[in-house]
């Protein structure tokens, strides 16, 4: 699978440029893509996922990847961006105060939910940079967001 993902990324099967009212809906294409690109590059690294698009019932937020690094639970925010000639925005800039604090927050309601209290945690931001005609740039960001502040 992850061949063929990374296949379709270096031949340009990504994304064309949408008129302004399907701006919403390719973002959300982008990011689904974006997602499973994510997923199978970390299972090539040895991850082993217990969930993907973790909502909490009756809460606000969501987890990405919530998976295994060895002995590590990692939650794991992916950042994806299509970025053009004219663009040099990082997608891993876009991880806000809020959103790091709604991560953190769903993470509570997941190990509380699993009962997973004891487990040794971490929160990792995973960027990848869409550029047309090239295959994804991918950088991983492990212990990115803190608890702390």
């Amino acid at each position: 699978m992850f061949r063929a993902v990374h296949w379709a990324a270096r031949k340009g099967l990504r994304e064309t440029l949408a008129p302004d009212g399907d701006v919403k809906r390719q973002a959300r294409e982008t990011g689904v893509r974006g997602e499973t690109y994510a997923y199978w590059y970390l299972r090539r690294l040895g991850y082993v996922f217990i969930a993907r698009n973790y909502m909490p019932r009756g809460g606000k937020g969501e987890i990405d990847l919530i998976g295994y690094d060895g002995n590590t639970l990692a939650f794991v925010e992916v950042r994806t961006r299509t970025i053009r000639k004219e663009q040099t925005a990082l997608p891993e800039l876009s991880v806000t105060e809020e959103k790091r604090r709604t991560v953190l927050r769903t993470a509570r309601r997941f190990l509380a939910a699993t009962r997973r209290q004891d487990t040794a945690i971490r929160f990792d931001v995973l960027a990848i940079d869409n550029r047309p005609g090239e295959s994804p740039r991918v950088r991983l960001h492990k212990d990115a967001l803190s608890p702390e502040a």
